[in-house]
């Protein structure tokens, strides 16, 4: 059997709910929707930690962050970990990352895990400043809005997408994996036309208001209080998520242009597509923009995840509601290379259900993030700019970063916190997961099924065992110590 080529295209802070195919009701997302009537669409897809770095970790390793401790910015793959791209291209595939993103492999990683790795077309611009003041209401929102442009702006996603519509131009060796990974449509908002114009602010559904909301941990209040959310009005929020609608749009256009020159190529039936981001976004959910490390929303971890397998797998237009996780993809992406992984992982393979053999899953999937009280040395750094309230934050206030795990099986989310109560949600009658029934009486004995099966999963996964094996007796020299030589 011909091994499929692999594209897996990875937006940033991308929210499930705000795509067409996944039910908003004014999304202009024509090419992902596309992809999800092609292929498979899963409801119930988690990543399993809520900022970038330790999420792209868990996908590249099939480890939980707990497993070896990357749950920060700054701890990323090492030489002698095992990673998803090496595994691949360990095993014949030309590996292509188009683009360069510092926040998952160590040095000297990237060299050993790809054939290409950067751009052909050079960005021109990466962040522009914020148009508004510092310490204004909308700086501190993160709200840019639009960008004067005749045309693409030529920053780092539309220099992505040139670059992989040159490597498929360019007819790679086969079999080959394409890794487009995006920053749109991370923050600061800002988007130029046709996107910015996409979208009446008119027609933008409200956020979930924080007075909607009950029992939620003391972060949503800090955030809100240290960077003075609660100054923005209706008609910001409206402005602010027009804008991120928009930049959906863009990233669905790329899309589009990549799947394009997929068809151009002539490789569209013997490649697998994968969809996915790494976490969302608050998007003034709760009074909140942007993630949180110790974050577990629905809308900061449910992974708009769409597999498209190619022609002769292909099944197309399903919708597969059970419960997956981000790890789950490198045990898929291996078994449709007929590659080995060589580490033990926590991943199972999504292909029995990509191929309509099997519907249930998983029992529980898991998100997890923050840190120990003594790790605060070992936060982000607080920086210059929109991003120095967030950092002075967790810093000041590490009890707001606290670890947490959140389990959520077919009808409840729980979230145990290291530092805080409790949240018990209803999913089915609460699927925005505003009111927390821990404390209730009817409730104390889900509260403690789930909190016996965060325990369960915890042991299950606390480490892995490296296949290989250490000789109990090396051979060392008789005598040897280690002394100056005179």
């Amino acid at each position: 059997m011909t091994r499929p080529n692999l594209v897996l295209f990875m937006p940033d802070q991308l929210r499930a709910g705000d795509l067409g195919c996944f039910g908003h009701p004014t999304a202009r997302t024509p090419h992902i929707d596309a992809l999800a009537a092609r292929g498979t669409r899963f409801t119930q897809a988690f990543t399993n930690h809520p900022v970038c770095g330790p999420s792209r970790v868990s996908l590249m390793t099939g480890w939980y962050p707990h497993v070896r401790g990357h749950r920060t910015l700054t701890h990323l793959i090492k030489p002698w970990e095992p990673n998803l791209l090496r595994l691949l291209k360990d095993s014949g595939y030309h590996v292509a990352w188009v683009g360069q993103r510092g926040d998952t492999f160590a040095p000297g990683v990237t060299e050993q895990s790809t054939h290409f790795c950067g751009f052909t077309t050079r960005p021109e611009q990466l962040y522009a400043p914020s148009p508004h003041p510092p310490g204004s209401k909308l700086y501190d929102a993160f709200l840019h809005g639009k960008r004067e442009s005749t045309g693409p702006v030529l920053d780092f996603d539309e220099a992505c997408t040139q670059t992989a519509e040159a490597f498929l131009a360019e007819s790679p060796p086969e079999p080959f994996v394409l890794f487009v990974a995006l920053i749109f449509p991370h923050l600061p908002f800002a988007v130029e036309d046709p996107w910015y114009g996409m979208h009446d602010p008119a027609d933008v559904p409200p956020p979930i208001s924080p007075d909607a909301c009950s029992g939620k941990p003391s972060y949503h209040a800090a955030i809100r209080e240290k960077s003075g959310l609660d100054r923005l009005t209706a008609e910001d929020w409206a402005e602010i998520r027009r804008t991120y609608y928009g930049m959906v749009s863009r990233v669905d256009d790329q899309l589009g242009r990549v799947l394009g020159a997929l068809e151009t190529g002539g490789y569209r039936e013997r490649t697998a597509t994968f969809f996915f981001t790494d976490h969302g976004e608050y998007l003034g959910d709760y009074g909140l923009v942007e993630k949180w490390p110790s974050g577990l929303e629905r809308c900061l971890v449910q992974n708009p995840l769409i597999v498209e397998l190619p022609a002769r797998d292909a099944g197309g237009g399903r919708t597969n509601e059970a419960l997956v996780e981000t790890v789950d993809l490198l045990p898929t992406l291996l078994e449709l290379a007929e590659a080995e992984a060589t580490h033990t992982h926590f991943g199972r393979s999504l292909l029995p259900l990509l191929r309509g053999e099997a519907q249930v899953h998983r029992d529980a999937a898991f998100s997890e993030g923050g840190f120990r009280l003594e790790d605060e040395p070992l936060f982000e750094p607080v920086v210059d700019g929109p991003y120095r309230k967030k950092g002075e934050l967790q810093h000041e206030s590490p009890r707001t970063v606290g670890k947490a795990i959140a389990l959520r099986d077919a009808t409840h989310t729980y979230v145990y916190r290291l530092y805080e109560g409790d949240e018990l949600y209803d999913r089915v009658t609460d699927p925005d997961e505003t009111r927390n029934l821990a404390d209730l009486p009817e409730h104390r004995e889900t509260v403690r099924t789930l909190r016996d099966r965060v325990l369960a999963w915890l042991l299950e996964t606390s480490d892995v065992i490296p296949w290989q094996r250490d000789p109990r007796f090396p051979k060392i020299p008789n005598g040897w110590h280690d002394r100056p030589q005179r």
